[in-house]
């Protein structure tokens, strides 16, 4: 049984959406970062912070494969009951007029702010449903442009940020000599161009 700090803790870890995403993914496998940023369309840095996050509170364990490539998986599966009693007989305690309409305010206030709240939520999710249906487009018109998942690993983390190559080492299982060759052959079919030491998906400019 968890203490009251423990369950507070757990909370506002699962009040994170993307987190609870990247909690149902990993209980039906375990997956390393760029597996789960291609799932879920979400940038490598945030996967990463999300999963580090995870596994300091000891809800994610690692592992790495002969690619060097850090897997994570749940260390406990994870349910949440929350039982809503009715008491009867609660008698509220009365109020002076001024304390009442505050609570009126502050509940007011409450209620404009969760109804904003569930319509950035839908618009999140119609926003994430075009997407995904951009980037099933993307996959259909590949063609020539691009080889194989190597090729769409480093495209993937560069449609999130122009990224140095430092750091699209950090976020993907490829080497640097494979990651400065497949850069190479991106930026010669006009997908991606090095701005300074920086790379970007070509035609992203001021965006």
């Amino acid at each position: 049984m968890l203490e009251g700090s423990e369950v507070s803790r757990l909370l506002d870890i699962l009040g994170n959406r993307n987190r609870r995403r990247i909690i149902e993914l990993l209980r039906l496998k375990p997956c390393f970062v760029t597996e789960i940023s291609e799932r879920l369309v979400l940038s490598p840095k945030a996967v990463i912070e999300h999963l580090q996050l995870m596994e300091r509170e000891q809800l994610l364990v690692s592992y790495q494969d002969e690619r060097r490539r850090k897997y994570y998986y749940l260390s406990h599966d994870i349910n949440v009951i929350v039982n809503l009693q009715k008491q009867d007989g609660v008698t509220l305690p009365s109020v002076e007029e001024n304390q009442r309409t505050r609570f009126a305010r502050n509940l007011g206030a409450f209620r404009r702010m969760v109804r904003a709240h569930d319509e950035l939520l839908d618009s999140l999710e119609q926003l994430e449903r075009e997407i995904e249906s951009r980037f099933a487009e993307v996959m259909r018109m590949r063609g020539n442009f691009v080889t194989d998942d190597g090729d769409l690993e480093i495209i993937l983390a560069l449609s999130h940020a122009d990224l140095r190559l430092v750091e699209l080492e950090e976020v993907s299982s490829l080497s640097t000599d494979e990651l400065k060759q497949r850069l190479g052959n991106l930026a010669r079919k006009g997908v991606v161009e090095r701005i300074n030491d920086r790379y970007r998906i070509r035609g992203t400019h001021g965006e």
